[in-house]
């Protein structure tokens, strides 16, 4: 029984390996591999279509023949969702035939190759921009295009993932102020904060932000040396204020005003501390001629 699962597997192996494909594969005939692979890629079958467009390209590339093939090529790596490869060659297409009726879906093609190929947005996003990029110029290019709407709902996806990771940044250095190094990370948030509200000015994170800020600020100037302390507190205020003008109606106004009350008293304390300590400098100065004299 078992010699005979053996003999029949054999002989589907034998079958398969003479099949229409494998002789077709084998072929020296362009003008067959070339209609074979245009029938694969009609029924479907992308692999073997790619298999046999990688045998016949080079032979009539340059001819009328090259720019379908090439076209349906770039397609066969987009269906088998080689979203890399298909980006590359349906780029390479365009370039070649700009004047091709099949520019401008080539150049489409192009961006939702890359688009579909970036990262959800807690990964690095160098081939998102890559997409952005692609996209950018294709609505530049075609501006008319009944693909324009659907590049620009892309181009808005895309914007919104590197908002997200921007976001999740800036919260990362929020949660690490309370670890080893506080100071480099209290400034690391004021700065990713501040670079957030201008690189998404109209974000539904800024509120947040906002009210993070102050409190961030104000554990910035606390913590500080006594020399920048004055400059700190005073940008904790400044911040507090700033977030009044924006959100006056915020659900965040309680705390942001604990904060800032509490940033008013420091101020005070601090001034007091400074106020004594250059009426002591004052006096040691004025004390210091006298020694002199006394030598």
């Amino acid at each position: 029984m078992q010699y005979k699962s053996l003999f029949l597997f054999l002989l589907v192996l034998i079958a398969s390996s003479c099949g229409p494909f494998n002789k077709l594969e084998k072929s020296t005939n362009w003008e067959e591999l070339y209609n074979g692979a245009n029938r694969y890629y009609q029924e479907g079958e992308y692999n073997k279509a790619i298999i046999l467009y990688d045998k016949v390209l080079p032979v009539i590339k340059g001819s009328e023949k090259a720019e379908m093939a090439e076209y349906n090529y770039a397609n066969c790596h987009f269906k088998t969702k080689r979203y890399i490869e298909a980006a590359g060659y349906f780029n390479n297409f365009y370039r070649t035939y700009n004047r091709s009726p099949l520019a401008e879906e080539a150049l489409f093609m192009h961006a939702y190759s890359l688009y579909l190929d970036s990262p959800d947005y807690n990964l690095d996003q160098q081939s998102s921009q890559e997409a952005v990029a692609a996209i950018q110029q294709f609505v530049t290019r075609f501006p008319g295009s009944a693909s324009y709407e659907r590049a620009m709902s892309m181009l808005q996806d895309l914007e919104q993932r590197f908002e997200l990771k921007s976001y999740n940044e800036s919260k990362m250095y929020y949660r690490l102020k309370d670890g080893l190094y506080p100071g480099d990370f209290y400034r690391a948030c004021i700065i990713n904060f501040q670079n957030f509200t201008k690189d998404y000015p109209e974000s539904k994170y800024n509120e947040e932000l906002s009210y993070l800020l102050v409190e961030v600020a104000f554990g910035y100037a606390k913590n500080s040396a006594f020399d920048k302390k004055e400059d700190r507190l005073n940008d904790a205020i400044k911040f507090a204020n700033n977030f009044y003008r924006r959100y006056p109606n915020s659900g965040y106004t309680v705390e942001v005003k604990k904060f800032e009350n509490q940033t008013r008293e420091e101020f005070e304390a601090h001034m007091k501390l400074k106020k004594e300590y250059n009426e002591r400098l004052a006096a040691q100065n004025e004390r210091a001629p006298e020694t002199q004299e006394n030598k």
